[in-house]
């Protein structure tokens, strides 16, 4: 197994030392597995990001070192956080047995990960069978929760859903005279929901658009010629794509070297994890997402802004939506856990932080997170989207738009297709 153990140490104790900090130090350790991208395609854009966060935020949780809303406690309600870092590349055969090792052998108290909606689907259903407090940090297929109930599993993040509806949302308030798109996005579950969820908003936003063409390249294809050319003889005003990590990255050059972003615009849902690494290559005018209010999109506050600041310093870059999104679910589990254990010092039981998961609002760097969607298990919060912009050979964002929660997500009980197909009732966007 591709493993990588990160113990938190802790200070070692002193003749005079207070009880207080004596309790801290005999405290059991919370185990934590951590499961991300460490190799292939993924990795670089993804999977390193999220893991680069997911290292720095347990160093501050156990140093005490993150600022309110989260100053109080070390750890997690006072236990240090012990970190098994699995690597997800292999595909999910091989993250079914990497998940139950986490569970059987090492013995994790919660596992937090997934990227790829194909692994998230595989994984979710063994959360209740071995009972084990799961988040989903990052992946996107709205299934997740829509086609099951689930006891021990949460999704911290949002889904394709709100991504593609903004996406329509944003692009019908620039370009309001659209009148034909094409979509490239990847043949499993996270591109076809997405080109569907797009497809379906723009439908019912602007009933006389025409689809040119849609394309359903393989996962970690990498070579996009036929799809670039079925794209150029189409000629869309508007081409989608949900493609992520290296896809997402190769595609832009192949199309950008080829015309195929001239004279039409392009949207890239999860641009934002890229535009940073491909400043020069990305056309002005591109619509970039960000999968939530992440990344350049995030709001200020004390919190995002020790966030930025630390991630900068110490990895030389900006953090992208993948490190917001992970450090997201790190500090939901905690802020779950101590609402479970109130005012004992104890761990609570699983039973307790499940109850306690349930339908919270907890802050993050992105700002205020909301478990309301499936039976209080799956997030919703804003979404921004914005148009790419070269300044002096550097990445930026203008035109931002902040679309509220509850514009661009269905209310509860209402599955995402059947919301946008019929007619978007109940969305509160003032």
């Amino acid at each position: 197994m591709n493993w990588q153990r990160t113990t938190a140490a802790l200070i070692a104790a002193g003749a005079l030392m207070l009880p207080a900090l004596a309790q801290a130090q005999d405290a059991k350790p919370f185990k934590l597995g951590i499961v991300t991208f460490l190799s292939g395609a993924a990795a670089g854009p993804f999977g390193v990001p999220a893991r680069n966060a997911a290292e720095l935020i347990v160093e501050a949780l156990n140093s005490g070192s993150v600022p309110a809303p989260y100053a109080g406690k070390k750890g997690i309600n006072g236990m240090p956080l012990e970190t098994t870092i699995v690597d997800e590349a292999g595909g999910t055969t091989k993250q079914v047995t990497e998940y139950r090792n986490l569970a059987e052998r090492a013995g994790v108290d919660a596992v937090i990960g997934y990227i790829s909606s194909g692994d998230c689907l595989a994984i979710a259903p063994l959360a209740d069978e071995l009972k084990k407090l799961t988040i989903f940090f990052d992946c996107g297929t709205p299934r997740i929760f829509e086609d099951a109930s689930y006891k021990y599993l949460f999704r911290t993040g949002g889904t394709a859903t709100m991504d593609n509806l903004a996406a329509a949302r944003y692009l019908l308030k620039k370009k309001a005279d659209v009148k034909s798109v094409a979509g490239i996005n990847q043949n499993y579950a996270w591109g076809h929901d997405s080109w569907n969820d797009f497809k379906a908003s723009m439908q019912t936003l602007k009933k006389d658009v025409k689809f040119a063409t849609e394309q359903f390249p393989k996962l970690g294809a990498g070579q996009y010629g036929t799809e670039i050319s079925a794209l150029l003889v189409a000629s869309p005003d508007v081409i989608h794509s949900s493609l992520w990590g290296g896809d997402m990255e190769a595609f832009v050059l192949q199309g950008t070297a080829r015309g195929a972003f001239d004279k039409r615009t392009l949207i890239l849902t999860a641009g934002e994890s890229a535009m940073h690494r491909l400043a020069g290559q990305i056309p002005d005018g591109t619509i970039i997402g960000a999968r939530g209010p992440h990344g350049d999109f995030a709001p200020k506050s004390e919190l995002n802004d020790w966030f930025r600041k630390a991630y900068e310093a110490r990895f030389n870059t900006p953090p992208t939506y993948p490190s917001y999104k992970m450090a997201q679910a790190l500090l939901g589990l905690k802020a779950a856990t101590e609402k479970a254990a109130g005012d004992q010092a104890s761990r609570p039981t699983d039973e307790a932080i499940v109850k306690a998961f349930e339908g919270l609002t907890f802050t993050a760097p992105s700002g205020e997170v909301h478990m309301k969607l499936g039976k209080g298990h799956q997030a919703i919060q804003e979404i921004a989207y914005g148009t790419f912009k070269r300044e002096n050979g550097k990445a930026t964002l203008v035109d931002v738009v902040r679309y509220p929660a509850e514009c661009v997500n269905p209310p509860e009980g209402v599955k995402s297709m059947d919301w946008l197909t019929g007619g978007l009732k109940g969305a509160k966007c003032d």
